[in-house]
């Protein structure tokens, strides 16, 4: 059967992390671990096969891990690279929760008001939380020879409050967009000194008024080739990165022409630029840069962040069945089908057949069938 095939195909393929833990012996003599951020992404997987790929394209080497928490042994691979080519999908691409574990287990999981694991209303002091918030970001690696997705999850407020706001606009595009996962450093300054932690970022190759007209090409919403990306969060292009990735003199002279027309060629990106096509062994063709570039927003003020942790969580595969039946249950009180619930979960999740899912992406689903939003 091809099409479940494909469906069950359709999985996690491994995370993408930000941070790892570290051991060591105190001064006293006692052993601890501890959170640690890091500057490049980190990948995790049970398939070396894949991670072989994954370090071929992003550098690192492929070795033997064991999770902290004690879960099955997989590998992992430290990549040198701190921005990836993904493929973002139409649903789901990013899910947030307050949560609250206990070792590796999930004992709650709440959207504010209702806690879903048992069906009942938050129980959090809404002014001094034990749960977490806990952001969830789902990608397709465009490059890798791999079907499925990846996870990547954080704890920060920043990712929290940025980036599902633009999920919400890719979800405008009905379909996977080609973008790209970041990671960029932050500093807050507290009472008990500066603090440095890292944040995953998103950004697309189309501008957000594209995007909103529907004016897609076959390039922004597949696989798609050349720097072209536009930051979600940005009012005009990474220059610089882009500059970065472009591999050929015609990309350097798209490039020029682009911001040149677009009145960002201020005098330092027309030297950025400059300096790589004479690396390419090319020049970009002239044009007058204006005296100054756009003027810049203002950033906003900085709240403060929690600290990286390591993300090591697994579903208890008795909750996903816990899950799987609260989302049945609330089907029959519409009257729907087990078959039109499943195809209804397959839809939205790019043909994940229920069978595949994670714990978040049924309790995701479980809110939108008791919402009546499933036919």
């Amino acid at each position: 059967m091809p099409i479940i095939d494909l469906q069950r195909r359709m999985r996690q393929l491994g995370e993408i992390r930000i941070g790892h833990v570290v051991s060591g012996v105190s001064k006293k003599g006692n052993a601890y671990t501890s959170p640690a951020k890091l500057k490049h992404f980190r990948f995790t997987s049970p398939s070396r096969e894949i991670l072989t790929e994954v370090a071929a394209l992003y550098g690192g080497e492929v070795k033997p891990w064991t999770p902290a928490n004690g879960g099955p042994a997989e590998f992992e691979v430290y990549s040198t690279t701190n921005r990836l080519p993904v493929l973002i999908p139409p649903q789901d691409a990013v899910s947030q929760w307050y949560e609250l574990y206990a070792g590796s287990k999930c004992q709650r999981r709440c959207d504010g008001v209702t806690e879903h694991k048992k069906d009942r209303p938050c129980v959090c002091d809404p002014d001094n939380r034990e749960c977490k918030i806990t952001t969830r970001v789902n990608v397709m690696l465009r490059d890798v020879p791999a079907l499925g997705q990846w996870l990547l999850i954080t704890k920060g407020y920043y990712a929290a409050t940025e980036l599902p706001p633009a999920a919400e606009l890719l979800a405008q595009a009905g379909g996977y967009v080609a973008g790209w996962l970041g990671m960029e450093e932050k500093l807050v300054q507290r009472d008990e000194g500066p603090a440095r932690f890292m944040v995953p970022t998103l950004d697309v190759e189309i501008t957000p008024a594209a995007l909103m007209a529907g004016k897609m090409t076959g390039a922004q919403t597949a696989v798609a080739s050349g720097p072209e990306r536009v930051a979600i969060t940005g009012g005009r292009p990474d220059y610089a990165a882009l500059v970065a990735v472009a591999k050929t003199p015609d990309d350097v002279g798209k490039l020029w022409t682009q911001a040149n027309q677009a009145g960002h060629l201020d005098d330092a990106l027309a030297a950025i630029i400059k300096a790589k096509a004479a690396a390419l062994g090319a020049k970009p063709k002239d044009a007058t840069p204006p005296a100054s570039g756009p003027e810049q927003p203002t950033p906003p003020p900085t709240p403060s962040e929690d600290e990286v942790i390591e993300a090591e969580f697994v579903d208890d595969p008795a909750d996903v069945q816990d899950v799987w039946f609260q989302v049945i249950a609330a089907a029959g009180a519409h009257q729907l089908t087990t078959e039109q619930v499943e195809g209804g979960f397959a839809e939205r999740h790019g043909g994940l057949h229920p069978s595949g899912a994670t714990v978040a992406q049924l309790t995701t689903y479980l809110a939108a069938v008791k919402a009546g939003e499933v036919r």
